[in-house]
């Protein structure tokens, strides 16, 4: 890896407080992972929330999980992207 990604790494780590492993293992365990099955996505939340040290609601967690099994969530980087630039 490049300087300037072990950088950007660190900035992560330093704002959230999650180790970079961390995320590289949960998107290890993800891969094939069925976003269809309700169970499934509600485990992913849960792990999410978990690495990050945030508690998410119930109410908030079946928010997540309906846009999710919906399809209402990108499903690629270039998605996410334009999506948050929008929020600007």
């Amino acid at each position: 890896m490049t300087k300037e990604v072990y950088s950007l790494f660190d900035k992560f780590e330093k704002k959230t407080g999650v180790k970079m492993d961390e995320v590289f293992k949960l998107a290890r365990s993800l891969q094939g992972a069925n976003f269809k099955d309700e169970k499934t996505v509600r485990n992913v939340v849960n792990k999410v929330s978990a690495l990050a040290n945030r508690r998410v609601s119930k109410q908030k967690e079946d928010m997540i999980v309906k846009a999710i099994l919906d399809g209402k969530v990108p499903k690629d980087l270039s998605s996410i992207e334009k999506m948050m630039k929008k929020k600007k």
